[in-house]
């Protein structure tokens, strides 16, 4: 993507919790079959003859990681579970990585599917296939309750020269550049609870991150709360994301199937009743397509 506030870098933080590290025991790093030569893939195929589907995750709620009790859950696994199970896939299996390591491990068989909600953008269009989008995202900041300092969007923290964080490799890096705010400046913590913290703790005014992540940490927080979700600017234009699943680039014949489950979930109301136990809402369902995010 040729921008100049370019969301190449992952919105996502790295390998997140204590259970995320431990299941990579349990799940491996063992590789799947190499890919066929068969025009579009045949990896549908080889999944139905096995039974199961590896998912890549990256251990960040809510988009897919283990829980305390050892289960695969989030917004990206619950929703492949289903439409695995309508393309003949019955079981689906984690494979925790860092998110960075998300695509490299795609591409290095080291599993079948990326299932952590990853946003489409043409750099990454350019490495993997990936599905329609499953959700759209909004950003979001974190501040003290009543938000005294008025915070709204990026523009207001550079104006108001405020003290601003955000997580390891998150996207609102780069937004938060693109407003004129200084990147050595930026306080960056592991994920959205350290945020709260910093926010709670006085060490920093507002700390951004997806409309999600926000409005859900701040909901046991007496001393902070989420703003208004906002688009923010790229190249002077809203810019609003997409999470998709992921594909190896000749798997054609499997997004494709992926792509037609989906578009029936949407449909249906399905998709929304699957997502909404992770606080996904009808702001975030969305008919953008990966192709308009593709685009440079």
């Amino acid at each position: 993507m040729v921008r100049s506030h370019s969301t190449s870098r992952s919105r996502r933080s790295l390998l997140a919790g204590v259970a995320a590290a431990g299941a990579l025991g349990v799940a491996g790093c063992s590789r799947v079959a190499t890919a066929s030569g068969v025009r579009g893939g045949d990896l549908l195929a080889r999944l139905r003859a096995q039974g199961v589907v590896r998912l890549g995750i990256a251990g960040e709620i809510p988009f897919g990681y283990i829980d305390t009790d050892g289960r695969l859950t989030g917004e990206a696994p619950e929703l492949a579970k289903v439409v695995f199970q309508r393309l003949g896939v019955p079981e689906v299996q984690p494979v925790p990585t860092e998110f960075g390591s998300l695509i490299p491990g795609l591409n290095s068989q080291q599993f079948d599917v990326v299932a952590a909600g990853m946003y489409v953008n043409p750099e990454r269009c350019e490495q993997v296939l990936f599905a329609d989008p499953d959700y759209q995202m909004l950003d979001a900041f974190i501040v003290r309750k009543g938000n005294p300092m008025g915070l709204r969007d990026y523009r207001d923290v550079v104006e108001k020269k405020a003290r601003f964080a955000t997580g390891t490799g998150y996207a609102e890096i780069d937004y938060a550049v693109g407003a004129g705010y200084e990147e050595s400046d930026i306080l960056i913590v592991p994920d959205q609870v350290a945020g709260l913290n910093a926010v709670e703790a006085g060490r920093v005014d507002v700390f951004a991150g997806t409309a999600i992540t926000a409005r859900e940490v701040v909901k046991k927080s007496a001393k902070a709360e989420a703003t208004k979700p906002f688009a923010p600017l790229v190249d002077g234009k809203p810019h609003v994301d997409g999470g998709a699943f992921a594909f190896r680039r000749d798997e054609t014949r499997l997004r494709d199937a992926f792509n037609a489950e989906l578009r029936k979930l949407k449909r249906s109301g399905e998709l929304l009743r699957v997502l909404r136990p992770f606080g996904f809402t009808e702001a975030e369902m969305t008919d953008m397509t990966a192709k308009e995010l593709c685009r440079p």
